[in-house]
């Protein structure tokens, strides 16, 4: 009996942990990874930050949180909430056209999009049946605009250029009565109550979240990512000594059961990419290192989302990263595997900023040439090496050589350590040009390319060689 009783009570443990550990394991379903794999080739995206905090030229929702490090100026913290969560009242952008932004992102090279349907402050930029605070409620202007479901019109732009669609939704809702309640002050970035203590109330946030997720997932077609930002809002396994200080003082555990919302999100789009940002498991379905380049490559599917600006949201005076910055960084993430989501917030009245759609015009230049060492390539080892960057597609490996900014024409021969990779010496070929370069062998294994002598190309250039 004492056997008997051993033995159920082991299985019964191991039963329990198989269930707690089932949503910490990657994604396993074939038709998922497939849809990942084939979002790997796509390599370049743009994403936009735009909200009611475009009017004030201000940081994306966070002037709003009651954190220390943010800084409101001297305003009165209350005051200046009152006041932000008012811009509802006065966001009409007259010069909102997607078609423009969708064609400006396409000559970028640019192949899907994430677009912000609601930031961490609450303000739908959808058309929702869940709260007044949003583009199509009577209480914003812009309502009495034909294209006031703004996310329904940028879906149908992108789309219409052959963009994969991807939708930014925030986990956590400041403007929700039922996640900062009005009762309570609302001391840092988390739900302002205890969820073990008013389950009832925390509940009726939860289903909140489900019905907008619903409602984004349901009403716009065929949708390819979801990209769910607010880590601090994640189930209690997922909590370790990197994110457990997001969770404030009171660190309470905030699970909006990602089961559920998978489920809700895949009724009409079963292939859809989950991106339940920081938490792991199996709804991160790829990892998203934001403003930052690993050194090398990761093991498994990521993407790095960076600003193309200092700021994530619309700044007159933002310093913009330069052409040759932009294509190094691309290179650099598409050679360690990753692809590059790169975000530019339009303005209050919807209009791209001049410099970015001078950035995307250049970047899209190069791309014409070069897109074949982008688009559909994998990494190969040694990745990077000085200033070269290696893609490799079926038999063929392409050497991007990154040029400083003002370094033109290019050297006459640069050495690399490609004693890993067995390539086809003799003449290869330059991308954009007739001429053709030298690739020899040496005797300690190293690869020398010498390049068409007076060739010019800015940013970088690229050799197509061959596989043995």
């Amino acid at each position: 009996m004492k056997k008997c009783f051993f033995l159920v009570l082991l299985c019964l443990v191991c039963m329990t942990a198989f269930a707690q550990t089932d949503d910490q394991q990657p994604e396993t379903d074939p038709i998922i990874t497939n849809r990942i794999s084939q979002w790997q080739d796509l390599k370049f995206g743009f994403m936009m930050h735009w909200g009611i905090y475009a009017q004030w030229e201000v940081v994306e929702s966070w002037s709003i949180c009651n954190e220390p490090w943010i800084n409101r100026n001297g305003a009165d913290y209350y005051q200046y909430k009152t006041d932000y969560q008012n811009l509802n009242k006065t966001f009409n952008p007259k010069n909102f056209d997607p078609s423009k932004w969708a064609e400006a992102a396409k000559g970028a090279g640019m192949k899907y999009v994430v677009f912000t349907t609601k930031h961490h402050d609450g303000f739908c930029m959808f058309n929702t049946k869940e709260t007044s605070y949003s583009t199509v409620d009577p209480s914003c202007p812009f309502s009495k605009n034909p294209k006031a479901d703004i996310t329904g019109e940028v879906v149908k732009a992108f789309r219409s250029k052959g963009f994969w669609t991807g939708l930014y939704f925030s986990k956590p809702d400041w403007h929700c009565d039922d996640y900062w309640a009005h009762e309570w002050a609302t001391p840092d970035r988390n739900v302002n109550y205890d969820p073990t203590i008013m389950p009832e109330r925390f509940e009726k946030y939860k289903q909140f979240t489900h019905r907008q997720i619903r409602e984004l997932t349901h009403n716009y077609g065929d949708i390819d990512i979801l990209w769910l930002d607010g880590g601090w809002v994640r189930p209690e396994w997922s909590v370790n000594e990197e994110t457990r200080p997001w969770l404030g003082c009171q660190g309470y555990i905030q699970d909006i059961n990602m089961n559920e919302v998978a489920d809700i999100a895949r009724e009409n789009n079963p292939d859809l990419i989950i991106v339940d940002r920081s938490v792991g498991g199996k709804y991160e379905n790829y990892q998203t290192p934001e403003q930052q380049v690993p050194d090398s490559l990761l093991p498994y599917p990521w993407e790095t989302c960076m600003s193309m600006g200092n700021s994530w949201s619309y700044v007159s005076t933002d310093t913009y990263k330069s052409t040759n910055k932009l294509i190094h960084l691309l290179c650099d993430i598409v050679a360690k595997g990753g692809n590059f989501l790169l975000n530019v917030g339009p303005d209050a009245d919807g209009n791209l900023p001049d410099t970015a759609l001078l950035r995307m015009n250049e970047i899209g230049e190069w791309m014409q040439v070069n897109g074949e060492a982008i688009y559909g390539t994998r990494p190969i080892y040694p990745f990077t090496y000085g200033k070269f960057r290696f893609t490799q597609k079926e038999d063929k490996v392409y050497g991007i050589f990154l040029l400083d900014k003002q370094e033109s024409p290019v050297p006459d021969s640069y050495w690399f350590d490609g004693k890993s990779m067995e390539l086809k010496t003799g003449k290869i070929n330059v991308l954009g040009s007739k001429k053709k370069a030298s690739l020899h062998r040496e005797a300690d294994g190293r690869y020398r390319i010498d390049f068409p002598i007076s060739f010019e190309m800015p940013h970088a250039v690229v050799f197509e060689m061959r596989k043995k």
